[in-house]
């Protein structure tokens, strides 16, 4: 019985091939939109999570506010957090945009000064050369490590290491060239140049240092080891919260993910009323449907068809046209999906899990709205049915 009624199913749209288009539109659409967005959605968020992870789950920034040397730190008390438990390394920086230039060409790149521990901090990889090192901070030596796109600005495929550079009009000795390391949330992690901290304090003429990297011994632990290290920032201001903030990577990464499922909560909920305006699409044709067969529904139950019969034939139709257009939909989410990641270069990330949802939920549309046509049919008098002109 349910093998025929799904043949009459298919009977009957495809001798409504337009019409049955039209009205799979709405569900097709809502299907495709869930897909696609949710995909685009989850593509974005693991891409800013590999951003964050890149950097460390271990890794907490310290931030000064402020102007003056009385809401800085000097080079010795920013290290003093090193020395703060459950810390393993401490690099302070200080950061200016510098012009460098090497014979005719010129390139305006972040110079960072910070100590050898940047190096572990940020992640980083030596391509070519050395890094700087203590020896390079006791004597304000000027040595510089260039990141591999500035390395390729100015050098092109000739090595840089033992090269001169100006940075600001002061010679500097190339040392070393960082290995690609690729973007982040704030822009390319190659476009930089770092030098000894003391160097560039006396270069950039800096008040103090603002920003220190720590990495924590045992990333489960960091929560714990902020607090410490707030703590001991607390003395160092005299109990002026305002004066620093520290932030986590770990709170940053539960901050990304809490909100990469609350924008794909939202969106499937906005694509989900293309289904549901979808499923009235459907109640509605289905309905037409009943009135121009309402001669067929008489000499059905005429010849022996039972109420259970005609109310099962409607609804499979209703389920079978849903179906269809969930399987439409996702192959139209898909495609849109796959299409916006070549035009705009967007990661997207497609979940089976979501796609099963998708069409379950398109099935139990044609179920909810195909159940009231195919009820109304069921309960059609057969003698005036077969009247019905």
């Amino acid at each position: 019985m349910i093998v025929q009624s799904v043949k009459m199913a298919f009977k009957s749209i495809l001798a409504n091939k337009m019409r049955s288009l039209l009205t799979m539109l709405g569900i097709i659409i809502g299907v495709a939109s869930v897909i696609a967005l949710v995909a685009i959605g989850q593509g974005t968020t693991k891409r800013v999570t590999e951003q964050v992870q890149g950097l460390g789950a271990n890794l907490l920034t310290v931030n000064i506010f402020g102007r003056g040397p009385s809401t800085a730190l000097d080079y010795e008390q920013a290290m003093r957090l090193a020395e703060v438990e459950g810390v393993e390394l401490a690099a302070p920086a200080v950061t200016q945009n510098a012009t460098v230039k090497f014979g005719t060409t010129s390139e305006s790149v972040n110079v960072t000064g910070t100590n050898r521990a940047f190096l572990d901090v940020q992640h980083y990889e030596m391509a070519e050369g050395r890094f700087i090192g203590d020896v390079d901070l006791d004597f304000r030596h000027r040595v510089a490590v260039l990141g591999s796109e500035t390395a390729a600005a100015l050098f092109g495929d000739e090595n840089p290491v033992g090269q001169t550079v100006s940075i600001n009009g002061s010679r500097f000795k190339v040392v070393g060239v960082l290995a690609e390391k690729g973007e982040s949330s704030a822009g390319s992690r190659d476009e930089i140049v770092i030098v000894p901290i003391t160097t560039g304090e006396r270069m950039f003429r800096t008040g103090g240092v603002r920003t220190i990297y720590l990495t924590v011994e045992d990333e489960r632990e960091a929560t714990a080891v902020r607090e410490r290290v707030e703590n001991e920032l607390a003395g160092m201001f005299r109990g002026n919260a305002n004066s620093y903030r520290v932030f986590s990577q770990q709170e940053l990464l539960e901050t990304v993910s809490s909100i990469s499922d609350s924008l794909a909560l939202m969106l499937g909920g906005i694509a989900a009323i293309s289904l549901v305006v979808g499923g009235i699409g459907i109640m509605n044709i289905m309905l037409v449907s009943v009135t121009e067969r309402t001669r067929e529904i008489g000499v059905r139950k005429a010849i022996g068809a039972k109420r259970r019969h005609i109310l099962l034939q409607f609804l499979i139709e209703a389920v079978v046209l849903s179906s269809l257009g969930g399987v439409l939909g996702i192959g139209a989410g898909v495609g849109a999906a796959l299409g916006a990641s070549r035009a705009a270069g967007m990661d997207v990330v497609f979940s089976t899990d979501v796609m099963l949802l998708a069409f379950g939920f398109s099935m139990a549309i044609g179920v909810l709205f195909g159940l009231f046509p195919a009820n109304k049919a069921a309960k059609l008098n057969p003698i005036e049915a077969l009247r019905f002109e």
